[in-house]
């Protein structure tokens, strides 16, 4: 049994054989978090990971499937925090993961600096909105774009959290791959796999997957593109494998 809210909807993780709490008006994941979670490297047995910017916790939902090890998500809007915390309940994986409500910049001095294997964060894409989009929807602004928190600012806790040797994964948009690049660097994180997200053959990417290792030696690899549509415009049998598992 669980406790929905105002316009809440529980869902289904076809995949992973989980349920979340989404809302339209508040919060709904999107591919990019899928992707990352699946992306990402992560210990199969024992380990610590820390998700940065969780909303309602899908990207920690997603990991527990693939690890044994404990996950820790952060989430700076309250509601978005609640959501997560009682999705969390709802599939009884308080045992592995936990979710703090707080801001990612403060996350390495209360979690603890280089404490953790695996650091994943899917952050706000866009620049500060205009003051019409924040009076729109608030929840989604700050979702989206970097009110409360700068690509700098993820990076940097990211680093933070990740002990030498440790994995640390972003997905963002292509068009800040020299920025991510350079900022990585700039925190001790070298990256070490890029794969680019294409809607469908023949148009350019719009998603960006990468994963650097905290102190690691330059060694980079490019993967093969992940195309999401067929000519179909159904999804291709790689995403739908990754969506719905092998049913």
């Amino acid at each position: 049994m669980v406790n929905l809210k105002d316009d809440e909807r529980l869902d289904y993780l076809l995949a992973e054989n989980l349920r979340i709490i989404q809302s339209p008006n508040v919060f709904s994941f999107s591919l990019d978090a899928v992707l990352l979670a699946r992306f990402v490297w992560v210990p199969i047995q024992k380990g610590r990971l820390v998700d940065l910017c969780s909303g309602n916790g899908v990207v920690p939902l997603f990991l527990s499937a693939r690890t044994k090890g404990t996950i820790t998500g952060v989430e700076i809007q309250e509601r978005l925090y609640d959501m997560a915390v009682r999705s969390i309940d709802y599939n009884k994986l308080g045992n592995r993961l936990h979710m703090i409500h707080g801001d990612i910049k403060d996350a390495p001095k209360q979690l603890g600096y280089e404490k953790f294997d695996v650091v994943t964060c899917n952050p706000p894409y866009f620049p500060t909105p205009s003051q019409e989009e924040m009076n729109v929807n608030e929840h989604l602004a700050i979702a989206r774009h970097e009110i409360l928190c700068t690509l700098e600012d993820a990076i940097r806790s990211a680093s933070q959290l990740a002990k030498q040797g440790g994995k640390v994964a972003f997905v963002h948009r292509p068009g800040r791959l020299i920025d991510i690049i350079g900022l990585m660097r700039k925190y001790r994180l070298e990256p070490k796999r890029i794969q680019f997200v294409y809607p469908k053959a023949g148009k350019e990417a719009n998603t960006l997957l990468i994963e650097a290792i905290k102190d690691g030696s330059p060694d980079l690899k490019i993967l093969e593109p992940l195309v999401v549509y067929g000519e179909d415009n159904e999804y291709t049998p790689i995403v739908r494998e990754i969506l719905y598992g092998n049913k």
